[in-house]
Protein backbone atom coordinates (compact mmCIF):
# COMPACT_ATOMS: atom_id res chain seq x y z
CA UNK A 1 0.00 0.00 0.00
CA UNK A 2 0.86 3.65 -0.29
CA UNK A 3 0.04 5.41 2.99
CA UNK A 4 -0.40 9.18 2.94
CA UNK A 5 0.54 10.19 6.49
CA UNK A 6 -0.23 13.66 7.92
CA UNK A 7 1.53 14.81 11.09
CA UNK A 8 2.36 18.49 11.37
CA UNK A 9 5.03 17.89 14.06
CA UNK A 10 6.83 14.95 12.41
CA UNK A 11 10.34 14.58 13.85
CA UNK A 12 13.34 12.32 13.31
CA UNK A 13 15.85 11.35 16.04
CA UNK A 14 17.94 14.32 14.89
CA UNK A 15 15.13 16.59 16.13
CA UNK A 16 13.99 17.42 19.64
CA UNK A 17 10.35 16.24 19.62
CA UNK A 18 8.63 12.85 19.85
CA UNK A 19 9.44 10.31 17.14
CA UNK A 20 6.30 8.14 17.23
CA UNK A 21 5.36 8.96 13.61
CA UNK A 22 8.93 8.35 12.45
CA UNK A 23 8.95 4.89 14.03
CA UNK A 24 5.46 4.07 12.73
CA UNK A 25 6.48 5.06 9.20
CA UNK A 26 9.59 2.88 9.45
CA UNK A 27 7.43 -0.06 10.60
CA UNK A 28 5.26 0.35 7.51
CA UNK A 29 8.32 0.50 5.25
CA UNK A 30 9.69 -2.69 6.82
CA UNK A 31 6.48 -4.48 5.83
CA UNK A 32 6.81 -3.41 2.19
CA UNK A 33 4.53 -0.37 2.17
CA UNK A 34 5.30 3.10 0.78
CA UNK A 35 4.87 6.16 3.01
CA UNK A 36 4.51 9.82 2.11
CA UNK A 37 4.80 11.97 5.24
CA UNK A 38 3.29 15.47 5.11
CA UNK A 39 4.49 17.70 7.92
CA UNK A 40 5.44 21.28 8.77
CA UNK A 41 8.94 22.72 8.50
CA UNK A 42 10.15 23.52 12.01
CA UNK A 43 13.47 23.97 13.78
CA UNK A 44 12.97 20.97 16.04
CA UNK A 45 12.08 18.47 13.31
CA UNK A 46 15.63 17.34 12.49
CA UNK A 47 14.80 17.63 8.78
CA UNK A 48 17.19 19.15 6.26
CA UNK A 49 15.34 19.03 2.95
CA UNK A 50 15.83 20.97 -0.29
CA UNK A 51 13.26 23.51 -1.44
CA UNK A 52 10.96 22.34 -4.24
CA UNK A 53 10.17 25.48 -6.18
CA UNK A 54 7.59 23.81 -8.41
CA UNK A 55 5.43 22.61 -5.53
CA UNK A 56 6.19 25.27 -2.93
CA UNK A 57 7.41 22.91 -0.22
CA UNK A 58 10.55 21.23 1.11
CA UNK A 59 10.84 17.63 -0.03
CA UNK A 60 13.03 14.58 -0.16
CA UNK A 61 13.56 11.00 1.01
CA UNK A 62 14.39 10.42 4.68
CA UNK A 63 15.37 6.80 5.42
CA UNK A 64 12.98 5.58 2.76
CA UNK A 65 10.13 7.89 3.79
CA UNK A 66 9.04 10.44 1.20
CA UNK A 67 8.72 13.65 3.21
CA UNK A 68 6.79 16.75 2.17
CA UNK A 69 7.53 19.56 4.63
CA UNK A 70 5.20 22.51 4.15
CA UNK A 71 6.62 25.97 4.99
CA UNK A 72 4.17 26.42 7.86
CA UNK A 73 6.28 26.30 11.00
CA UNK A 74 5.41 27.30 14.53
CA UNK A 75 7.05 27.11 17.96
CA UNK A 76 5.79 26.44 21.47
CA UNK A 77 6.48 30.09 22.27
CA UNK A 78 4.05 31.39 19.64
CA UNK A 79 0.77 32.97 20.74
CA UNK A 80 -2.43 30.95 20.48
CA UNK A 81 -3.55 33.07 17.54
CA UNK A 82 -0.30 32.54 15.64
CA UNK A 83 -0.34 28.81 16.26
CA UNK A 84 -3.99 28.56 15.20
CA UNK A 85 -3.14 30.35 11.95
CA UNK A 86 -0.29 27.89 11.34
CA UNK A 87 -2.66 24.97 11.96
CA UNK A 88 -5.20 26.33 9.50
CA UNK A 89 -2.63 27.01 6.79
CA UNK A 90 -1.20 23.51 7.18
CA UNK A 91 -4.69 21.97 7.01
CA UNK A 92 -5.59 23.87 3.82
CA UNK A 93 -2.43 22.75 2.03
CA UNK A 94 -2.91 19.22 3.35
CA UNK A 95 -6.47 19.05 2.00
CA UNK A 96 -5.16 19.99 -1.44
CA UNK A 97 -2.63 17.15 -1.26
CA UNK A 98 -5.27 14.66 -0.06
CA UNK A 99 -7.52 15.55 -2.99
CA UNK A 100 -4.83 15.34 -5.66
CA UNK A 101 -2.17 12.81 -4.68
CA UNK A 102 -2.59 9.10 -5.45
CA UNK A 103 -2.54 6.83 -2.39
CA UNK A 104 -4.28 3.82 -0.86
CA UNK A 105 -4.91 4.90 2.73
CA UNK A 106 -4.87 8.26 4.55
CA UNK A 107 -3.59 8.47 8.12
CA UNK A 108 -3.80 11.73 10.08
CA UNK A 109 -2.36 12.33 13.55
CA UNK A 110 -3.40 15.13 15.88
CA UNK A 111 -2.59 17.44 17.57
CA UNK A 112 -3.91 19.81 16.35
CA UNK A 113 -7.50 18.79 15.69
CA UNK A 114 -7.27 20.41 12.25
CA UNK A 115 -5.06 17.44 11.27
CA UNK A 116 -8.31 15.57 10.57
CA UNK A 117 -9.34 17.97 7.79
CA UNK A 118 -7.46 16.19 4.95
CA UNK A 119 -9.31 12.96 5.77
CA UNK A 120 -12.64 14.75 6.12
CA UNK A 121 -12.10 16.54 2.79
CA UNK A 122 -11.22 13.26 1.08
CA UNK A 123 -14.40 11.59 2.36
CA UNK A 124 -16.60 14.57 1.45
CA UNK A 125 -15.11 14.48 -2.07
CA UNK A 126 -16.11 10.78 -2.19
CA UNK A 127 -12.61 9.46 -2.69
CA UNK A 128 -13.14 5.88 -1.57
CA UNK A 129 -9.96 5.48 0.48
CA UNK A 130 -9.71 4.32 4.11
CA UNK A 131 -9.15 7.14 6.63
CA UNK A 132 -7.50 6.51 10.01
CA UNK A 133 -7.49 9.30 12.61
CA UNK A 134 -5.03 9.21 15.52
CA UNK A 135 -6.17 11.21 18.55
CA UNK A 136 -3.42 12.44 20.85
CA UNK A 137 -5.59 14.86 22.88
CA UNK A 138 -9.33 15.23 23.31
CA UNK A 139 -10.74 18.43 21.83
CA UNK A 140 -12.50 20.55 22.95
CA UNK A 141 -12.28 18.96 26.42
CA UNK A 142 -8.67 19.99 27.09
CA UNK A 143 -8.92 23.58 25.77
CA UNK A 144 -12.08 24.05 27.83
CA UNK A 145 -10.38 22.63 30.93
CA UNK A 146 -7.45 25.01 30.38
CA UNK A 147 -9.71 28.06 30.36
CA UNK A 148 -10.85 28.57 26.75
CA UNK A 149 -14.32 30.11 26.97
CA UNK A 150 -15.06 31.38 23.45
CA UNK A 151 -18.33 29.54 22.55
CA UNK A 152 -17.74 29.83 18.79
CA UNK A 153 -14.23 28.36 19.07
CA UNK A 154 -15.36 25.54 21.36
CA UNK A 155 -18.38 24.87 19.18
CA UNK A 156 -16.22 24.70 16.06
CA UNK A 157 -13.83 22.26 17.75
CA UNK A 158 -16.72 20.10 18.92
CA UNK A 159 -18.25 19.93 15.43
CA UNK A 160 -14.89 19.13 13.81
CA UNK A 161 -14.26 16.37 16.37
CA UNK A 162 -17.74 14.90 15.75
CA UNK A 163 -17.24 15.03 11.98
CA UNK A 164 -13.74 13.50 12.16
CA UNK A 165 -14.98 10.50 14.16
CA UNK A 166 -17.77 9.90 11.67
CA UNK A 167 -15.60 10.23 8.58
CA UNK A 168 -12.83 8.00 9.92
CA UNK A 169 -12.92 4.28 9.21
CA UNK A 170 -10.85 3.71 12.34
CA UNK A 171 -9.71 5.86 15.26
CA UNK A 172 -6.54 5.37 17.30
CA UNK A 173 -6.35 6.65 20.89
CA UNK A 174 -3.11 7.04 22.84
CA UNK A 175 -4.56 6.52 26.32
CA UNK A 176 -7.55 4.80 27.96
CA UNK A 177 -9.25 8.15 28.57
CA UNK A 178 -8.85 9.18 24.94
CA UNK A 179 -10.38 5.89 23.76
CA UNK A 180 -13.37 6.43 26.08
CA UNK A 181 -13.73 10.00 24.83
CA UNK A 182 -13.81 8.81 21.21
CA UNK A 183 -16.43 6.18 22.06
CA UNK A 184 -18.74 8.78 23.56
CA UNK A 185 -18.88 10.80 20.33
CA UNK A 186 -18.54 8.09 17.68
CA UNK A 187 -21.07 5.81 15.97
CA UNK A 188 -21.43 2.51 17.83
CA UNK A 189 -19.95 0.67 14.88
CA UNK A 190 -16.80 2.78 14.81
CA UNK A 191 -13.64 0.73 15.31
CA UNK A 192 -11.29 2.19 17.94
CA UNK A 193 -7.82 0.94 18.86
CA UNK A 194 -5.69 1.82 21.91
CA UNK A 195 -2.07 2.30 20.83
CA UNK A 196 -0.22 4.16 23.59
CA UNK A 197 3.07 5.91 23.17
CA UNK A 198 6.01 3.54 23.32
CA UNK A 199 9.57 3.27 24.56
CA UNK A 200 12.48 3.60 22.15
CA UNK A 201 14.45 1.03 24.13
CA UNK A 202 17.42 1.01 21.74
CA UNK A 203 17.66 4.81 21.82
CA UNK A 204 16.87 5.53 25.50
CA UNK A 205 18.66 2.98 27.68
CA UNK A 206 20.52 2.82 31.03
CA UNK A 207 23.81 1.96 29.32
CA UNK A 208 24.08 5.59 28.19
CA UNK A 209 24.32 6.79 31.80
CA UNK A 210 27.32 9.07 32.38
CA UNK A 211 28.28 12.16 34.31
CA UNK A 212 26.06 15.13 33.46
CA UNK A 213 28.15 17.70 31.65
CA UNK A 214 25.74 20.59 32.23
CA UNK A 215 26.56 24.02 33.72
CA UNK A 216 26.08 24.53 37.49
CA UNK A 217 25.79 20.80 38.25
CA UNK A 218 28.41 19.61 40.71
CA UNK A 219 29.66 16.03 41.26
CA UNK A 220 27.38 14.40 43.81
CA UNK A 221 24.32 16.50 42.92
CA UNK A 222 21.02 14.67 42.54
CA UNK A 223 19.38 15.84 39.31
CA UNK A 224 15.63 15.67 38.76
CA UNK A 225 14.97 16.31 35.07
CA UNK A 226 11.97 17.57 33.13
CA UNK A 227 12.10 17.33 29.33
CA UNK A 228 9.47 18.76 26.99
CA UNK A 229 7.16 21.69 26.40
CA UNK A 230 6.96 24.52 28.92
CA UNK A 231 3.32 25.49 28.35
CA UNK A 232 0.31 26.31 30.49
CA UNK A 233 -0.82 22.69 30.38
CA UNK A 234 2.46 21.52 31.93
CA UNK A 235 1.90 23.38 35.19
CA UNK A 236 5.62 23.77 35.81
CA UNK A 237 5.05 26.41 38.47
CA UNK A 238 4.51 23.47 40.82
CA UNK A 239 8.13 22.44 40.28
CA UNK A 240 9.29 25.90 41.29
CA UNK A 241 7.10 25.65 44.41
CA UNK A 242 8.89 22.41 45.35
CA UNK A 243 12.27 23.93 44.50
CA UNK A 244 11.50 26.67 47.03
CA UNK A 245 10.73 23.99 49.63
CA UNK A 246 14.11 22.35 48.91
CA UNK A 247 15.86 25.70 49.36
CA UNK A 248 14.18 26.14 52.78
CA UNK A 249 15.33 22.62 53.70
CA UNK A 250 18.87 23.56 52.65
CA UNK A 251 18.97 20.76 50.05
CA UNK A 252 21.26 22.56 47.61
CA UNK A 253 22.46 19.15 46.42
CA UNK A 254 19.13 18.54 44.61
CA UNK A 255 18.92 20.30 41.25
CA UNK A 256 15.77 20.63 39.13
CA UNK A 257 16.65 20.72 35.42
CA UNK A 258 14.26 22.01 32.75
CA UNK A 259 15.05 21.06 29.14
CA UNK A 260 12.76 22.40 26.43
CA UNK A 261 10.86 25.50 25.43
CA UNK A 262 7.38 26.98 25.48
CA UNK A 263 5.25 30.02 26.12
CA UNK A 264 5.73 29.83 29.91
CA UNK A 265 9.50 29.45 29.93
CA UNK A 266 10.33 33.20 30.21
CA UNK A 267 7.91 33.48 33.15
CA UNK A 268 9.43 30.45 34.87
CA UNK A 269 12.98 31.73 34.40
CA UNK A 270 12.00 35.19 35.69
CA UNK A 271 10.34 33.73 38.78
CA UNK A 272 13.32 31.47 39.52
CA UNK A 273 15.62 34.51 39.34
CA UNK A 274 13.30 36.66 41.45
CA UNK A 275 12.96 34.03 44.18
CA UNK A 276 16.66 33.09 44.03
CA UNK A 277 15.87 29.47 43.16
CA UNK A 278 19.44 28.62 42.31
CA UNK A 279 18.52 24.93 42.26
CA UNK A 280 16.43 25.45 39.08
CA UNK A 281 18.46 25.20 35.86
CA UNK A 282 17.02 25.92 32.41
CA UNK A 283 18.30 24.61 29.07
CA UNK A 284 17.06 24.85 25.46
CA UNK A 285 15.61 21.88 23.55
CA UNK A 286 18.15 19.15 22.83
CA UNK A 287 17.95 16.72 19.91
CA UNK A 288 16.94 13.17 20.76
CA UNK A 289 20.27 11.55 19.94
CA UNK A 290 21.97 13.75 22.57
CA UNK A 291 19.05 13.82 25.01
CA UNK A 292 19.26 10.05 25.48
CA UNK A 293 22.56 10.31 27.37
CA UNK A 294 21.29 13.17 29.53
CA UNK A 295 18.01 11.47 30.40
CA UNK A 296 19.77 8.26 31.40
CA UNK A 297 21.99 10.32 33.71
CA UNK A 298 19.13 11.95 35.64
CA UNK A 299 18.47 10.77 39.17
CA UNK A 300 14.78 10.75 38.26
CA UNK A 301 12.42 11.98 35.56
CA UNK A 302 9.68 14.50 36.31
CA UNK A 303 6.22 13.82 34.82
CA UNK A 304 4.46 17.09 35.63
CA UNK A 305 1.12 18.45 34.42
CA UNK A 306 -1.38 21.04 35.57
CA UNK A 307 -4.04 19.67 37.91
CA UNK A 308 -6.73 19.23 35.25
CA UNK A 309 -8.97 16.13 35.57
CA UNK A 310 -9.09 15.82 31.77
CA UNK A 311 -5.36 14.99 31.91
CA UNK A 312 -5.71 12.12 34.36
CA UNK A 313 -6.58 9.49 31.77
CA UNK A 314 -6.49 11.60 28.59
CA UNK A 315 -2.75 12.05 27.95
CA UNK A 316 0.14 9.80 26.87
CA UNK A 317 3.28 11.96 27.28
CA UNK A 318 6.45 11.03 25.38
CA UNK A 319 8.66 11.95 28.32
CA UNK A 320 7.19 9.29 30.63
CA UNK A 321 8.15 6.56 28.18
CA UNK A 322 11.62 8.06 27.64
CA UNK A 323 12.20 8.07 31.41
CA UNK A 324 11.21 4.44 32.02
CA UNK A 325 13.14 3.33 28.92
CA UNK A 326 16.22 5.04 30.39
CA UNK A 327 15.82 3.07 33.60
CA UNK A 328 15.22 6.00 35.94
CA UNK A 329 12.40 6.44 38.50
CA UNK A 330 9.50 8.72 37.57
CA UNK A 331 8.04 11.32 39.93
CA UNK A 332 4.48 12.10 38.84
CA UNK A 333 2.24 14.83 40.29
CA UNK A 334 -1.28 13.97 39.12
CA UNK A 335 -3.57 10.93 39.42
CA UNK A 336 -4.64 8.78 36.49
CA UNK A 337 -3.42 5.88 34.41
CA UNK A 338 0.28 6.82 34.56
CA UNK A 339 0.16 7.21 38.34
CA UNK A 340 -1.56 3.81 38.47
CA UNK A 341 1.26 2.29 36.36
CA UNK A 342 3.91 3.83 38.62
CA UNK A 343 2.25 2.49 41.76
CA UNK A 344 1.53 -0.95 40.30
CA UNK A 345 5.07 -1.48 39.01
CA UNK A 346 6.81 0.47 41.80
CA UNK A 347 8.91 2.34 39.26
CA UNK A 348 8.70 5.79 40.82
CA UNK A 349 6.65 7.95 43.16
CA UNK A 350 3.19 9.40 42.45
CA UNK A 351 2.42 12.42 44.64
CA UNK A 352 -0.85 14.34 45.05
CA UNK A 353 -1.38 17.38 42.79
CA UNK A 354 -0.64 20.85 44.14
CA UNK A 355 1.42 19.49 47.02
CA UNK A 356 4.95 20.97 46.82
CA UNK A 357 5.97 19.44 50.15
CA UNK A 358 5.09 15.92 48.95
CA UNK A 359 6.99 16.43 45.69
CA UNK A 360 10.01 17.71 47.63
CA UNK A 361 9.74 14.68 49.96
CA UNK A 362 9.85 12.37 46.93
CA UNK A 363 12.98 14.04 45.57
CA UNK A 364 14.69 13.89 48.97
CA UNK A 365 13.85 10.20 49.33
CA UNK A 366 15.32 9.34 45.92
CA UNK A 367 18.39 11.52 46.53
CA UNK A 368 19.11 9.89 49.89
CA UNK A 369 18.30 6.24 49.18
CA UNK A 370 20.48 4.77 46.41
CA UNK A 371 19.04 1.27 46.79
CA UNK A 372 15.42 2.39 46.41
CA UNK A 373 16.29 4.62 43.46
CA UNK A 374 18.18 1.87 41.64
CA UNK A 375 15.44 -0.70 42.30
CA UNK A 376 12.79 1.65 40.96
CA UNK A 377 14.93 2.38 37.89
CA UNK A 378 15.37 -1.34 37.19
CA UNK A 379 11.61 -1.90 37.43
CA UNK A 380 11.03 1.10 35.13
CA UNK A 381 13.30 -0.42 32.48
CA UNK A 382 11.55 -3.79 32.85
CA UNK A 383 8.17 -2.09 32.29
CA UNK A 384 9.54 -0.42 29.16
CA UNK A 385 10.85 -3.71 27.76
CA UNK A 386 7.90 -5.91 28.73
CA UNK A 387 4.89 -3.68 28.00
CA UNK A 388 5.83 -0.64 25.94
CA UNK A 389 8.64 -1.44 23.47
CA UNK A 390 8.17 0.80 20.42
CA UNK A 391 8.71 -2.03 17.94
CA UNK A 392 5.83 -4.00 19.51
CA UNK A 393 3.44 -1.04 19.37
CA UNK A 394 4.60 -0.08 15.87
CA UNK A 395 3.97 -3.65 14.70
CA UNK A 396 0.45 -3.50 16.14
CA UNK A 397 -0.03 -0.19 14.33
CA UNK A 398 1.09 -1.67 11.01
CA UNK A 399 -1.20 -4.70 11.48
CA UNK A 400 -4.09 -2.36 12.26
CA UNK A 401 -3.46 -0.36 9.07
CA UNK A 402 -3.21 -3.54 6.98
CA UNK A 403 -6.51 -4.86 8.40
CA UNK A 404 -8.33 -2.06 6.58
Amino acid sequence: MHILYFHQSFTTPDGSNGIRSYEFARALLARGHAVTMVCGKSEGSGLDLPWDQDHGWYGGIVEGIRVIALPVGYTNRDSNARRAWAFIRFAVRSMQIALNLEFDLLFASSTPLTAALPGIAMKVARRQKPFVFEVRDLWPELPRALGVRNPFLLGGMSFMEWLAYRCADLCVGLSPGIVEGIKKRSPKSRRIELLPNGCDTDLFKPEKRAGLNLPDIEPGDFVAGFTGAHGIANGLGSLLDSAAVLIRRQRSDIKVVFIGDGSQKPTLVKRAQRDNLTNCLFFPPIKKTELTRITASFGCGLQILADVPAFYYGTSPNKFFDYISSGIPVVNNYPGWLADLINEHQCGIAVPPQDPEALADALCLLADDDNTRKAMGARARALALDVFPREKIAARFAETIESL
